[in-house]
This record gives C-alpha cells, structure tokens and sequence, in this order.
C-alpha cells in the first residue's frame, strides 16, 4: 500500500500508543510506501526526524502544500513535476505586491517554496483577494478559520500527489490518503481510498460527507489511520 498523509493532526496527532503502533506498522511492513503531503516547508518536516519517537523516513516529501515535492532520501526534486510546478508561479515578491492592500491579510514569517502563505481575519476582503487571485493566474487555498495559502494555478496537494503515483505508475486500489484540515480537500478529490480523521475541521467533514471512498474515523491523527487500515480490507494486513 502507499500511504500518503498529512502531517500536523494527522501523522503527528493522536496519542503517543497510537504514534507509536502506526509508525511500528509502518517500519515493520516493507510493503508500505510513506509519503508525507504536508503545508509545511522540507526544512520543518526534516526538524521532526531529530525528535524522541522513530519517525518513518518517506519515500517522498511533498510539501508547502503541493508546491515542492522532493526524493525521501536525497531530497532531490521529483522531475518533471517540480519543474512544471516551477513554471507556474509567478514569484514571490510579485504576490506580496499584489496582496499587500488586501485588508486582514497578513504574511506569515515562515520559510516557503513556491508559494505564499498568509495569516487572515475577520476583516478579510475576500472579493478583492479572489480578483487579486485571478490577475496573478494563482490559486487561494483558506483552512482552519485563518489560515490562506497562495499556490500555483492547479497546484494543490491531490494534483501533486497524483502526478506522483501516476509517475510511479502506482496502483490507484493500493492508496490510502489521510488528513484533517480544508487544505487536504483535495486529496480527498482524487478518489483514492481515504480517511478524514478524528477532531477534523469541520468544513473538511462537511465536504466530504457524501463521498463512498472516504472513510470518517473516530480516532484522531495516527489512530484514525490505523482504523481506516483496519476499515479497509486490502489494508488490514498491515495492521500486525
């Protein structure tokens, strides 16, 4: 199987047994391939490797939000999908300039490839953000009631994760993907076995709700995706 999760909430969440089982499953059982999908940066994901539990190196590193996506051990771009990501955007300095009069958003101070992320409240204009959007050909990505990522047009966490698995020539049956916030919407869109787990953003639950290849968890973070492993029984063997 190929795993493909988030992480804050989601790989990370949960109590420490549940960490501790997940990751046990997951070193145990050459037959899982790890992804991690995740709005951080590399270097922020890297920083957790350093920490007490044995955290399973991935095959893969797609981060800031679908915008890098990186080799597990060499850290190396995944070509050509990083290049066609690279094409997209327009730069940095020119969204900043773009978005700077946009009342109630505000920059986040965060290392960041390929996209901007920003902190938002509730004196956001969102027509003037969504025109903003449209003459710089980007997408807006809003989650958790403050937080805005501008990305690349097309580029989201499901697009690259996708492109992924076409390029491994993955079997679409063997995925199962994992999140919890609004800006995992879109690997819950690709139609790969999925699992919103427990405590999720509620506009992430609602928009989810009626789809037969999502599987609602009660356990939250990593004991979520041990009970969609479970729910699954193509995957339910790993769960020894």
């Amino acid at each position: 199987m190929l795993l493909a999760t988030d992480l804050d909430g989601t790989f990370l969440g949960g109590n420490e047994d549940e960490r501790k089982k997940l990751y046990h499953f997951i070193n145990k059982h050459t037959g899982i391939t790890l992804v991690f999908v995740t709005g951080r940066g590399l270097h922020s994901v890297l920083s957790l490797f350093t920490g007490e539990f044995m955290i399973p190196v991935p095959e893969c590193f797609i981060c800031d939000v679908g915008a890098t996506i990186l080799n597990g051990d060499t850290h190396e771009p995944v070509e050509p999908i990083q290049s066609h990501i690279e094409k997209k955007w327009p730069g940095r300095q020119k969204v900043l300039e773009n978005l700077k009069h946009v009342p109630g958003l505000i920059p986040q101070d965060v290392p960041q490839e390929r996209r901007c992320s920003f902190f938002f409240d509730k004196n956001i204009d969102t027509q003037m953000l969504e025109q903003r959007m449209q003459i710089l050909n980007c997408d807006l990505i809003m989650s958790a009631d403050k937080f805005a990522d501008v990305l690349p047009k097309g580029v989201n966490k499901g697009n690259t994760l996708k492109q992924y698995i076409e390029l491994l020539n993955y079997p679409s049956a063997d995925v199962l993907v994992a999140g919890d916030t609004f800006n995992d919407l879109s690997l819950f869109e690709t139609g790969y076995k999925a699992v919103v787990v427990g405590n999720s953003e509620p506009g992430l639950i609602e928009a989810t709700k009626n789809k037969h290849h999502v599987y609602h968890a009660k356990n939250e973070g990593a004991g979520g995706i041990v009970e969609a492993m479970e729910y699954f029984p193509e995957f339910k063997k790993y769960c020894v």
